[in-house]
């Protein structure tokens, strides 16, 4: 096939130019680099590979969409406290960038549409683990541009008839995980810890926990979504298991550590139910947790340049999301 791919050099996108490449599709990645690296694409020298800087939010786009068969929508802006400050600019990019690539699919044909959407979006849940008919209660602006993102891409899958799906992705972690820009994500904050040093910050007495998710195995339903045919759905995409911040602290044997408070409007568990998943496209994850710490472990040096959190600059960065969300 014939695949476009935004956000091209960011973390899952990446992964996934790889692997689509592997399996002997073309691919053309649009990124603008504002938070993936140009080098992450330049290592691909696949002849099937080509990519462009473009900001989807404002470049006329057309001409790459002319032909192709698969888009995968990953580009967006992350992070919640940049998202507090600034909730236009992530407007910009996360919802109208969605509509923008949603009309020139609709009018290039393509044959398969599939979102990278956030289960953010369930915002602090009810029931574990979460179905995909759970109420949406976003908490924050980046968790509410995603989620309208997705609503727009099942707009158009309904009104326009355009084949598409949503896939709610929970905790997505493995190499190549974002290093820089804001404090976020707990393994970019603990690794880059792990490889200088210092103590692990962790967020109340740790027993929160997540559903990690190992990169290949979503890597792996971006695919298995484009090669099915059913369209205008949200799946979730998660391991189904909720590990603590302990478990992970286990794993990665690093005994020193410094509490910080909990942050508000999170939730203190994760845990997708992949009913849906297995059901519509038989996918279940191969990569346990414990595994793909390891994995993450052997990547250790790729964190030395990391932002290095300690609990004054944690405080600092994190003031907006206090401010606004309690606590």
């Amino acid at each position: 096939m014939k695949c476009l791919i935004t956000g091209a050099a960011g973390f899952i996108g990446s992964h996934l130019c790889e692997r689509l490449i592997a399996e002997g599709h073309q691919v053309h990645g649009l990124d603008n680099f504002s938070t993936g690296k140009e080098e992450t694409l330049d290592a691909i020298t696949n002849k099937n590979f080509s990519y462009s800087d473009v900001d989807i939010s404002n470049t006329p786009c057309a001409t790459y969409f002319k032909g192709v068969d698969w888009v995968f929508h990953l580009a967006a802006k992350a992070d919640v406290v940049p998202s507090i400050e600034r909730p236009y600019l992530y407007h910009d990019t996360n919802v109208t960038g969605t509509i923008r690539m949603l009309e020139y699919a609709k009018e290039a044909n393509v044959k398969r549409f599939i979102y990278a959407a956030s289960s953010s979006c369930y915002g602090i849940p009810d029931q574990y683990p979460t179905p995909e008919t759970a109420p949406c209660k976003p908490m924050y602006p980046y968790a509410l541009t995603k989620y309208l993102g997705e609503q727009y891409v099942l707009h158009w899958a309904k009104v326009y008839k355009l084949p598409a799906l949503s896939l709610r992705l929970f905790n997505v972690y493995g190499p190549r995980a974002r290093t820089s820009g804001s404090y976020g994500a707990v393994f970019g904050v603990f690794l880059s810890q792990l490889a200088n040093k210092a103590p692990l910050t962790v967020i109340g007495d740790g027993s929160q926990s997540r559903d990690f998710t190992y990169v290949t195995d979503v890597v792996e339903a971006f695919i298995k979504s484009a090669e099915s045919d059913i369209s205008g759905k949200v799946i979730n995409i998660g391991s189904g298991e909720s590990k603590s911040i302990n478990d992970l602290i286990k794993y990665l044997d690093h005994p020193s550590t410094i509490t910080i408070p909990d942050r508000p409007g999170e939730p203190r568990i994760t845990q997708a139910d992949r009913t849906k998943a297995y059901l519509n496209l038989g996918w279940v994850p191969k990569v346990s947790f414990k595994d793909g710490v390891q994995i993450m472990k052997e990547h250790i040096n790729d964190y030395k340049d990391a932002p290095l959190w300690s609990p004054e600059k944690i405080e600092k960065a994190t003031e907006s999301w206090f401010k606004y969300l309690g606590g």
